[in-house]
């Protein structure tokens, strides 16, 4: 298995562009293959839910050096426990939780990175700002002063053709540049966190800065 993973990891890193950050996602994957993507050179791992991730940062302590992503959805209650474990959460995806996420980053003395989620299309089975919403909200998030708000993250809706899914990709990266000319000195576009083992290829084309990657490196896990 562990070759297996390296030659995955080593086939998709010469695909990808230089400027493309590749994070394994790891949920459902015992410890023992994430240290197999490690010894492949991969340093950004993603989980979606806090207590797995931190059972698998306690077994993996001695890996010091890697970066850690929650992009999973994050309940407000649940804030304090990702900002301790995650320096980067892609899934701030309404004004309440990013308020309470900058509340707490001021309380612990930590600036975490963060993405805004965004739906471009109607999607109910997902979480995130409409982009009406996310442009009302942009002077409260300005706000948001220990936060590093680093770009924006999307999913597309499940049953897209290829076509759709690239003008959702598109689009995001358009509404990045737009939401990047209001010059609010709190919020940059310089990421964008989209695709996953489906449709990589897609947002690597519409401007990806950050695929999260799982099933492709990993294989299937049970849900």
């Amino acid at each position: 298995m562990s070759s297996l993973i390296t030659e995955r990891i080593t086939a998709i890193r010469s695909s990808l562009p230089a400027s493309v950050r590749l994070i394994a996602v790891t949920k459902q994957v015992p410890t023992e293959a994430i240290r197999s993507a490690y010894a492949a050179g991969i340093r950004d791992f993603g989980e979606s839910r806090i207590q797995e991730a931190a059972s698998k940062q306690t077994e993996l302590k001695d890996l010091s050096d890697i970066t850690w992503h929650f992009i999973g959805h994050l309940q407000t209650n649940k804030a304090r426990k990702a900002i301790e474990h995650f320096k980067w959460i892609h899934s701030v995806d309404n004004l309440k939780l990013a308020e309470r996420l900058n509340q707490l980053a001021q309380e612990l003395g930590v600036s975490p990175l963060v993405c805004l989620q965004v739906k471009i299309l109607p999607d109910p089975n997902k979480s995130g700002w409409s982009v009406p919403q996310l442009i009302a909200d942009l002077p409260a998030l300005n706000l948001c002063k220990n936060l590093q708000i680093q770009g924006l993250m999307t999913i597309p809706p499940l049953g897209l053709k290829d076509s759709e899914i690239l003008d959702v990709f598109n689009r995001t990266h358009q509404l990045a540049k737009e939401i990047q000319e209001q010059n609010s000195p709190n919020i940059q576009m310089r990421h964008l966190s989209m695709g996953m083992s489906g449709d990589y290829q897609l947002a690597v084309q519409a401007g990806s800065t950050m695929v999260r990657l799982g099933t492709i490196l990993f294989g299937e896990r049970a849900l």
